[in-house]
């Protein structure tokens, strides 16, 4: 089960039951299977509380995943900034709409066990978004 809410922020425009089978199909390719993934989508005051409380960072991000996965079944809560989606979107010359999906993206390839703490995972990670929003347009 994938869900998706909002707190404190409109809804983003997404057409979720089609984000629901890119997910389902992103995550298979990893030989995943999807059990329960909730977004939560927000504003950046929202995710830096979140950030402070749970992991003592003190600074603003696009999304915090926490990890309830036990491998291959993929399970966890996705914390996305629509706010500072927008601004990356804008500074990098992107979409609203192709950086949203490529941080909903993020999520679960961070639940697949891909990481990004340093440049070589954080370039291979890069490249994981763009093969999956490359698939994006297929479905």
């Amino acid at each position: 089960m994938i869900t998706f809410t909002a707190y404190n922020i409109a809804t983003p425009p997404i057409d979720e039951n089609r984000v629901r089978r890119w997910i389902t199909r992103v995550a298979a390719e990893y030989g995943c299977m999807v059990s329960k993934v909730n977004y939560l989508f927000c504003n950046d005051e929202h995710i830096l509380a979140i950030n402070r409380q749970f992991l003592n960072h003190d600074y603003y991000t696009d999304i915090i995943t926490f990890d309830y996965s036990h491998l291959p079944v993929l399970a966890g809560d996705i914390i996305i900034s629509l706010e500072t989606v927008n601004s990356n979107a804008q500074l990098l010359g992107k979409t609203y709409d192709s950086e949203l999906h490529r941080v909903i993206i993020h999520g679960i390839l961070h639940l697949t066990g891909q990481g990004d703490k340093s440049p070589e995972t954080e370039a291979i990670m890069h490249h994981k978004e763009d093969l999956a929003l490359e698939l994006l347009k297929n479905i």
